[in-house]
């Protein structure tokens, strides 16, 4: 609370949470991606080399060997420390780009997903701490032929997740597209400047300009994964949120123009519910 006894502007909590109670007969369920870089106190990413840089791209992506992944021991006391603190952690794996990382938490209900990724963040930077190194969240930590840093995140509500749910999760797409602009401002703190350094239409990202959306396509901006076309039933994956976004604000802003039906740049101010 401020000194107002109000909840200040950057509580994104309060605002989030007023909407998933409006919405909760839906049960929209949510699992979000986080993907950060290892850095040495200096800024470099972890285990690169002094001078120069790693090979290119290709074997580091779910990588196993000390010449292809850094870090792996800060990842699994992360990923145990989550456990410990009863964090819906569910798994981690190495990223495209050396030193690059990925965990995941959910599936999580509602304001639940906002809770548990920050809790894991936090619990993320404290065990750097242990090792000596920082986690960066920024979207595009090293410039050029390198992948950036999202946090993809998969949505539904229960209507997607039954049998014929498809259309509920088409007629959802439908909706985002229609509010592109105001999603890509949500989807980082800087109101998409910190994400056009990432959604290039490269490095397995959409442009941060165009909506777009595809079955089994890492490149659209709104994914359907392969099982849930065949099997007409599940979620859909949205990729443009950037690593340093605000989970209250992402989850907020899919469950407004999705269930709540907004249209526009504008939000609705819904009363205490």
């Amino acid at each position: 609370l401020s000194w107002t006894s109000l909840p200040p502007e950057t509580n994104l909590r309060h605002t989030c949470k007023k909407v998933m109670d409006l919405v909760k007969d839906n049960h929209p369920w949510f699992g979000m991606e986080q993907e950060y870089t290892l850095l040495g106190i200096n800024g470099h990413p972890y285990g690169w080399p002094d001078n120069g840089f790693p090979g290119p791209q290709g074997p580091y992506y779910c990588g196993v060997g000390a010449d292809k992944v850094y870090g792996r021991d800060i990842v699994e006391s992360h990923y145990k420390a989550c456990l410990y603190a009863g964090v819906k952690i569910c798994g981690t794996n190495a990223e495209v780009m050396p030193s690059q990382w990925e965990f995941q938490v959910g599936p999580c209900e509602g304001i639940e997903m906002g809770d548990h990724l920050w809790m894991a963040r936090f619990i993320l930077h404290r065990v750097c701490e242990d090792f000596g190194v920082v986690a960066t969240l920024d979207p595009k930590p090293m410039t050029g032929n390198w992948n950036g840093a999202g946090c993809h995140t998969n949505y539904s509500t229960e209507e997607m997740r039954r049998e014929g749910g498809l259309k509920h999760i088409e007629a959802a797409i439908e909706k985002l597209s229609k509010r592109h602009d105001y999603h890509i401002c949500v989807y980082d703190p800087r109101g998409g400047r910190d994400n056009s350094r990432r959604l290039t239409g490269h490095h397995e990202t959409s442009n941060i300009f165009e909506f777009s959306a595809g079955v089994a396509n890492r490149g659209a901006s709104i994914r359907i994964p392969r099982q849930v076309g065949q099997d007409g039933y599940g979620y859909f994956e949205d990729r443009r949120p950037a690593a340093n976004c605000d989970p209250y604000a992402v989850t907020e802003a899919i469950v407004r123009t999705t269930v709540l039906n907004e249209t526009g740049v504008e939000t609705k101010d819904y009363a205490d519910h």
